[in-house]
């Protein structure tokens, strides 16, 4: 198909050649090997899902520390490359190199300007990790999920001064955006406390960065929704529109996968009866009020979870959790929490 016409000369972008991100175990290529890096140890293998997570080329114990955490090591190590990758862009940072000289070393804290909940502090080490030419020591003094003060020190590190200016600013990207994602989380979290009814987040989340935006969502309080498209089913209005009506594209799914949990979309009482009657797992009841979700409510008589979607604010949260809705569904979690002030401060040197 021939492109439409269109402007041409100084108005209209124009088109560049970016390299494309890697991700999974190293691949030969004309380029060189992309991935995990230089330091992986993936070695050899070609298939992602043989990999032992902790085979990557983050020191050990911090691997450890973020499998802990439910997060895979080299999928971590994985975007802490892409972020300095695309920080340097194929070059060197340059302000440093000639301001800083090769054998300076400093000590740096990583310090909270507003008070929040961290999360993301073992992803900051590891962005660290895959700059610093030299070993680096760390010391603690929050932990993920931590409730964190103004002016408060998270993370201290001592390593070559250059090394710590160039991972400044993609650790603390990462580290800003997860840690603001748990705070919105914690203040829904503090609003239904007391309740049965948990905030969970949606697939709303940043190309790349979603399994690292879910746990910061787990770090605030919150809980999650389904990871991916596979491993939970979603009936929503086009999938009703196109399967012919609600039951049938419940029914539909169920027959197509009998062991997949399924929760469908309804924004009718008659919905919701429909849904029931044919053993929907779950429930999501868009747009409806707190007195239209206290019916619903009495109408499933707990045959099924309820998930509540639309609508929702952290004022209203609890009018809604008073009704015995099991979940509330905030896709603004990950798609619009404002970062976390957190800045890097280097200490003068004695």
């Amino acid at each position: 198909m021939t492109p439409p016409a269109g402007p041409v000369g100084p108005d209209r972008p124009q088109p560049v050649t970016l390299p494309l991100p890697t991700f999974g175990p190293p691949v030969e290529s004309a380029a060189g090997t992309g991935g995990c890096g230089d330091g992986c140890g993936c070695g050899d293998a070609h298939d992602a899902y043989e990999l032992d997570p902790l085979e990557c080329g983050l020191d050990p114990d911090l691997a450890a520390l973020i499998l802990d955490a439910g997060l895979d090591p080299v999928q971590v190590e994985d975007i802490a490359h892409m972020a300095i990758e695309e920080d340097l862009d194929q070059g060197v940072d340059v302000t440093t190199l000639a301001t800083v000289p090769e054998e300076a070393f400093s000590t740096g804290d990583f310090t909270a300007r507003e008070a929040g909940t961290v999360a993301g502090l073992r992803v900051a080490e590891a962005v660290l990790s895959v700059v610093c030419t030299d070993e680096f020591e760390v010391e603690r003094h929050v932990e993920d999920g931590d409730r964190v003060a103004a002016g408060q020190k998270l993370l201290t590190v001592r390593t070559r001064t250059r090394d710590l200016l160039t991972a400044e600013r993609s650790a603390l990207n990462l580290l800003c955006r997860l840690s603001g994602i748990a705070t919105a989380t914690r203040a829904w979290a503090d609003a239904l406390e007391g309740t049965r009814t948990q905030v969970r987040d949606t697939r709303k989340t940043t190309p790349g960065l979603r399994a690292l935006e879910k746990y910061a969502v787990r770090c605030g309080g919150g809980t999650n929704h389904r990871m991916s498209l596979s491993d939970a089913a979603l009936v929503k209005d086009n999938h009703v529109v196109a399967a012919g009506g609600v039951a049938a594209a419940f029914n539909r799914v169920r027959e197509e996968f009998p062991d997949v949990p399924i929760e469908v979309e309804v924004d009718t009482l008659h919905q919701v009866r429909e849904v029931i009657e044919a053993g929907a797992d779950l429930i999501l009841l868009d747009n409806f009020t707190p007195a239209e979700t206290a019916e619903a409510v009495a109408v499933v008589g707990g045959r099924a979870l309820l998930e509540s979607s639309g609508r929702l604010t952290v004022g209203n949260a609890r009018a809604y959790a008073d009704t015995g809705v099991n979940f509330l569904a905030v896709g603004a979690l990950t798609h619009s929490s404002p970062i976390l002030d957190i800045g890097l401060d280097l200490r003068a040197e004695a």
